[in-house]
């Protein structure tokens, strides 16, 4: 099927685009990261990535499954913020003849592979926690504790850099994951405790199963929004079915769709519509209201709309060839 909309309607698309706004005070708007959340991801993976040292280092030598298995979710983590800081720098470059809405849509490539990280580090984490269930190996409480607890203050400090920006879902996983890493610490701190006082050595893998569990129930939301996203679906704070109904109420629109909605990256919504008016073209205003509106109200912030007046119907031209 061959549409050529502008020729058979005599009108061009509005396009309603609005970018580097920030309407946060608001509520409303599509908004960007802050440009500082870029060193703030690397500093938080350079912290984060002495600290697996030295869990790797301690874990090995104290035989604590519990700070291994950490250490291997602070590895994804480190690799997940390291890919949010290379989405955050593909974001900034300027859109080009072959990508021209730019490369926005890197940061919901990053939060997918970030969440699928998580998900791979959990796997080995319970695969070998259920082997130290069978044959438990003693381990060194007191160093679990030291250890683990500078691991509450390291990811304490490194998810409050990540406190504000919480409407972009790499900034949002980043502190999630971060104050989550904080959690996931002071259990094992409660884990070393144990150790050193009872001796029960089936604690150690016992807990990093618990652990597990909690990673793998803190990171499903991840998984689910950025597989979404990446399909090119409507993001989850945006309402479908409200959207059309609040375009077909508009004066002199009789019908509205091709009705697409989709995320352009992590922070950014795009829309495209046809809105058939048969009263004939509403003027340059009408359109200008209608996208000012839809982003926000809606926070949609990329809008195309195409005016038909109803003379073809689905926008065909008795020449289009079906």
């Amino acid at each position: 099927m061959a549409h050529d909309h502008q020729g058979s309607h005599g009108h061009q698309g509005s396009h309603g685009h609005h970018h580097g706004h920030n309407h946060d005070n608001h509520g409303h708007g599509h908004s960007h990261a802050p440009k500082d959340f870029g060193p703030r991801f690397l500093i938080a993976a350079a912290l984060n990535a002495v600290f697996i040292v030295a869990e790797v280092i301690y874990g090995l030598a104290s035989q604590s499954l519990a700070l291994l298995a950490d250490a291997g979710h602070n590895f994804s983590d480190v690799i997940g913020l390291l890919l949010a800081w290379t989405a955050w720098w593909l974001a900034k470059r300027k859109p080009g003849p072959n990508f021209t809405y730019g490369y926005r849509s890197a940061s919901i490539i990053a939060a997918l592979l970030n969440a699928l990280l998580l998900f791979a580090a959990v796997a080995v984490i319970v695969w070998e926690a259920v082997r130290r269930l069978q044959a438990p190996a003693a381990v060194e409480g007191e160093t679990v504790i030291w250890v683990a607890a500078l691991g509450i203050v390291i990811n304490g400090v490194t998810a409050w850099l990540f406190v504000g920006g919480q409407k972009d879902l790499n900034i949002k996983a980043a502190f999630a994951h971060l104050a989550m890493d904080a959690l996931v610490s002071a259990v094992v701190v409660v884990s070393g405790v144990v150790l050193l006082y009872t001796g029960w050595a089936w604690v150690d893998p016992a807990l990093s199963i618990l652990v597990s569990g909690v990673i793998i129930w803190g990171t499903w939301g991840l998984l689910v929004d950025s597989t979404g996203l990446a399909l090119q679906g409507v993001p989850k704070h945006i309402d479908y079915a409200r959207v059309k109904a609040w375009l077909a109420a508009q004066p002199g629109v009789s019908e509205v769709h091709d009705l697409h909605i989709w995320g352009m990256s992590t922070t950014e919504v795009a829309l495209t519509a046809h809105l058939v008016i048969p009263g004939g073209h509403p003027g340059d205003d009408f359109l200008h209201e209608v996208t000012h509106h839809l982003e926000h109200d809606f926070a949609i912030g990329h809008v195309t709309i195409q005016i038909e007046t109803g003379a073809h119907p689905c926008g065909l031209a008795p020449d289009d060839v079906v």
